[in-house]
């Protein structure tokens, strides 16, 4: 659409504004990066405050209000920017990232420092940012943020009221998100939520994440003897806690990699041929996805293409077994008790208490005498999925495509983002998952990068998608 906002004379400006300040901005990321906030470790806290007063102080340079609101835990940063005229109604966006990042572990493979920014030349990319948190989340908050800057300073005004959460804790679990939620919610709930915690369909093709998968968690413990046994003495007639755990959990999928346990299939709906088609037609390279993981034979359901695995279908996964006697050496022991901890990645309509029930009743019939179990840990969230007609959704897709020369492709995501779902089951709130990472940027892991290009268009599409929002109606 061209409307007052996204007609051509109005953003050339800001474009034009994003390309003079280059330079300064790219010097602000490099500070921001310089930042150690490392949430899961305490001995980082006080560089947690240090980056939400340079965030909440970055916006308020800008002429947003801004503060850090403090949790039990790391603070928020809450900032607005209301336009003073309100007729006719404004859309109002909620901009959500976060400012804290993974430790840098093991610094010995860096090829620099973490927390001193590089510029570097790659192969295949060209200028790359490597740092930690470049591209997970620091630099992709940063693209929102220098797109509020260039309107501001070309027009002195932003086509959207805009408010801004960058939480502190996202990478440690976001244990006070909740309650923040419960007392600001009011405060901070707009008319779509914005997330810049995703990425790109490749380097030079943009996507929108239509779908998360929802989450469920259990630990399961089985119990037998009442103290670790003599395996010379007792091997035999003695009940093992980890045979059963291991016959347990080892059942959860038949031989065609589907889920045993009942109902579990109940609910989940099954892609339309035309989407199935879509899928097909993105051409997404199954070798190279698991060749990078060092594997070559797909596992799962068999007889589904990996993103229909990843996109429309629910799992159980085995994250863990403890159980008897693991340090150097042996030790003959029949163990009193075995562990494992499970997850579920569950699709829109699944519900994770039914997910949780059913899994009791899977286990518990099972159980052989003189065994018992226990459970520790069970939680989780339903699966989110968005109108890909709503105006918003369309405004964006209108945005990036005008920036990137292409229609965005509209993606699945196999993993979930538990504010996307707070935002949408406590504050009504449908989300934008729009970011501009790559599979390849390494988050989490050393030597971190953002293309410097992901950086810079993902600043001019901001820019483009805040337009297409003003000129849209999506106020509520």
């Amino acid at each position: 659409m061209q409307g007052t906002f996204a007609s051509e004379d109005t953003l050339a400006s800001v474009l034009d504004r994003l390309a003079e300040g280059r330079d300064e901005a790219l010097e602000r990321l490099f500070r921001f990066l310089a930042i150690q906030s490392i949430s899961t470790d305490p001995i980082y806290h006080e560089a947690c405050i240090e980056a939400a007063e340079w965030s909440a102080e970055t916006l308020r340079e800008l002429g947003f209000n801004a503060r850090v609101e403090p949790t039990s835990g790391k603070p928020m940063v809450v900032a607005h920017w209301f336009a003073p005229e309100t007729k006719p109604a404004r859309a109002h966006v909620l901009f959500y990232g976060h400012y804290d990042v993974q430790p840098p572990d093991p610094l010995d493979e860096w090829t620099a420092p973490p927390f001193e920014a590089q510029l570097v030349d790659d192969r295949q990319y060209g200028k790359i940012i490597v740092a930690r948190g470049a591209s997970d989340d620091k630099g992709q908050v940063m693209t929102f943020i220098e797109a509020c800057r260039a309107w501001l300073a070309a027009h002195a005004t932003l086509p959207v009221d805009v408010t801004v959460l960058l939480e502190g804790e996202e990478e440690s679990g976001s244990p006070s998100l909740a309650p923040f939620l419960a007392e600001y919610g009011e405060e901070i709930k707009a008319d779509v939520a914005l997330v810049c915690d995703t990425g790109q369909w490749d380097a030079t093709t943009p996507a929108i994440t239509a779908f998360l998968r929802g989450l469920a968690f259990s630990e399961i413990t089985i119990t037998g003897p009442s103290r670790d046994l003599h395996s010379g003495i007792y091997g035999g007639p003695a009940r093992n806690p980890i045979h059963v755990l291991t016959e347990i959990v080892g059942g959860l999928h038949d031989a065609e990699g589907r889920v045993t346990l009942p109902g579990f299939y109940d609910d989940v709906r099954v892609p339309s041929p035309k989407q199935l088609s879509a899928w097909r037609d993105l051409g997404f390279d199954d070798a190279g996805f698991l060749g990078e993981v060092g594997l070559s034979q797909p596992a799962g359901e068999s007889g589904l293409s990996l993103l229909e695995q990843l996109w429309s279908r629910p799992t159980v996964e085995i994250n863990g077994i403890i159980g008897g006697y693991t340090g150097p050496g042996t030790k003959t022991v029949i163990p009193t008790e075995a562990t494992a901890k499970l997850s579920f990645r569950l699709v829109p309509k699944q519900d994770p208490d039914k997910i949780i029930d059913s899994l009791h009743l899977y286990i518990e019939e099972r159980l052989p005498p003189d065994a018992a179990v226990s459970y520790a840990g069970e939680g989780g969230s339903p699966a989110v999925g968005f109108d890909t007609g709503a105006p918003s959704f369309q405004a964006a897709a209108d945005a990036l495509q005008a920036e990137w020369g292409k229609p965005p492709v509209i993606v699945g995501c196999g993993a979930s983002i538990p504010i996307v779902e707070s935002f949408h089951t406590q504050l009504g709130m449908d989300a934008l998952l729009v970011g501009f990472a790559l599979e390849d940027d390494r988050i989490h892991s050393p030597n971190e990068k953002y293309n410097l290009t992901s950086f810079e268009k993902g600043a001019r599409s901001w820019a483009r998608i805040l337009a297409e929002l003003g000129d849209a109606n999506v106020a509520t």
